[in-house]
């Protein structure tokens, strides 16, 4: 194949990873996400994020899920169930950081 087939190709690749690319909050707003997580989600998904209300927040059960879509249901929500918008607390950027960590395993 010749380069000239394969630059859409890569710059496609390569957009798609610049998407992904995260904003790391500060060190002081990331412990209010951590607060955030532990206290106001966990009131539905468990205080150690394993389930209540709502299903649980662990690596394993979210390994399937696309990131793209964990983040959309932080920020819009899930209509028609309890899991509310978080979009006037959070911007796009913190739910992508809280989505990243709970994928790898939420911390302490």
């Amino acid at each position: 194949m010749s380069i000239k087939r394969w630059t859409p190709l890569l710059a496609s690749v390569l957009a798609g990873l610049a998407s992904v690319a995260l904003a790391e909050p500060s060190p002081a707003r990331q412990q209010e996400l951590v607060r955030l997580v532990r206290q106001d989600c966990g009131s539905c998904h468990g205080m150690t994020l394993r389930g209540g209300l709502g299903p649980a927040l662990l690596p394993a059960t979210l390994a399937e899920k696309p990131a793209e879509g964990l983040v959309a249901t932080i920020i819009g929500g899930r209509p028609g169930t309890p899991m509310p918008p978080w979009h006037r607390f959070l911007a796009e950027d913190e739910a992508q950081w809280i989505v990243a960590k709970l994928m790898a395993g939420f911390p302490e």
